[in-house]
Order: C-alpha cells, then structure tokens, then sequence
C-alpha cells in the first residue's frame, strides 16, 4: 500500500482515481489544484503524485517542475494524469520530472499498472 497524492480540479475525474486507488489498496488525499498540490506534497510526503495539467493558477507542468527541483520534494515521483494527449505534452512533462504520463479517461489496469511500475 503507498501513500498517494491525486492533484486534480476536477471532482469527477479526483473520484475516479481515488476509487481504482483505494480498490488498489492504496491510501489516498487530493488537492484541487497546483499551490495546494505543492502544500500537500510537503507535508504529507507521499510516495507518489498523480498531477493533472490542466487547473487555474499553476498548472500541472508548473507544479511537476517545481516539485523536482525541491530538495525536499524532489525523490517523490509523479505522474502526469491528463487529457492532453500529444506527443510534445509527454516529452515536455518528462522534462519537467514526471515519471510517467497517462492520458484521461483512465483505465483501472492502466493507472494500477502504472502505479506499481513507478514504486518499483
């Protein structure tokens, strides 16, 4: 079981990987957007980050890469979880230190398959 952070605006889109984690037997906690996704992280230090891209304020990328440049932050990994689906947004989401990249809608398979890989 890891302790999992979901960065994400959307309620719908927080419920649906908060249900495939929590059916995972992971523990999850959300935050709404990108400043509280950089709070959350420092606080409860979890063992990974599902980060949306596209929120108001700072968007995903931008949290992504101030989250690996941290010290304190940097050694949890993240993975983005978004509908931006073109080639460049992945390129550019591994620059900004993302792991791994799915595109939304997501798959129960595909985001525990994830998961497991990026704690391994």
């Amino acid at each position: 079981m890891a302790r999992i952070l979901v960065v994400d605006d959307s309620p719908t889109d927080t419920y649906v990987l908060r249900s495939i984690l929590e059916k995972g037997g992971h523990e999850v906690s959300t935050a709404e957007n990108g400043e509280a996704g950089l709070k959350a992280a420092r606080s409860l230090r979890p063992d990974l980050i599902l980060m949306d891209v596209v929120m108001p304020g700072m968007n995903g990328f931008q949290a992504t890469r101030e989250l690996s440049r941290q010290p304190e932050t940097s050694h949890i990994p993240i993975i983005i979880v978004t509908t931006k689906d073109q080639a460049t947004d992945k390129v550019w989401a591994s620059r900004q230190g993302a792991r791994d990249y799915i595109v939304k809608p997501v798959s129960e398979k595909a985001l525990l398959g994830s998961v497991a890989s990026t704690l391994s």
